[in-house]
């Protein structure tokens, strides 16, 4: 009997397995792209959660630019103390994956009864999060976010302005009339 507990309880204390887990990131974070998700360049990113709906952040950049829905994700010219920098932009979801020991064990009972399992569907979770990833590039095609590039602090508190105001804003005309 004691070997039946101890046993039911290693399941429940291991009954969620990660497969997979998406990044915390409180606020923003500047990270090298390429190894955020394997499909993006290779470069620095300006990354933050994006908490509004699926191209909002595009509609925002097309607004807030006035750039009638060309070349809105990359290189958007951008202003910063005089000087001209181009921006890219990426939206990506990462998602946490877990593997649930629970309805496995329990459809392996079910199964071995010669019953059909019931609750197949709920073998793994997935719960999915989505970022946006800002590049940044001098004319120069040098890279602004890296760590040795000279003018990161300007960049860098431009992009998190840019992200609060995109957090703050819900009409986007009212971005573009903020930068005439």
């Amino acid at each position: 009997m004691k070997k039946l507990g101890l046993g039911f309880m290693m399941l429940l204390f291991y009954s969620c397995i990660p497969l997979r887990i998406a990044p915390n990131i409180e606020g923003d974070k500047i990270v090298q792209a390429k190894k955020f998700k394997k499909d993006l360049p290779n470069c620095y990113g300006f990354v933050f959660e994006d908490k509004k709906k699926a191209d909002e952040f595009y509609n925002f950049i097309n607004t807030k630019y006035n750039l009638k829905h060309s070349n809105v994700d990359s290189n958007v010219p951008i202003i910063i103390d005089n000087k001209t920098f181009y921006m890219s932009f990426f939206e990506r979801e990462r998602v946490t994956k877990t593997l649930n020991l629970i309805p496995i064990a329990v459809d392996t009972g079910i199964q071995s009864k010669g019953n059909d399992p019931i609750f197949e569907d709920n073998y793994t979770s997935r719960n999915g999060f989505w970022y946006i990833i800002i590049s940044v590039r001098d004319k120069e095609i040098k890279d602004c976010l890296d760590p040795n590039y000279p003018e990161l602090a300007i960049v860098t508190n431009h992009l998190k302005k840019l992200r609060d105001e995109y957090f703050s804003t819900t009409n986007y005309v009212e971005a573009y009339l903020k930068m005439k």
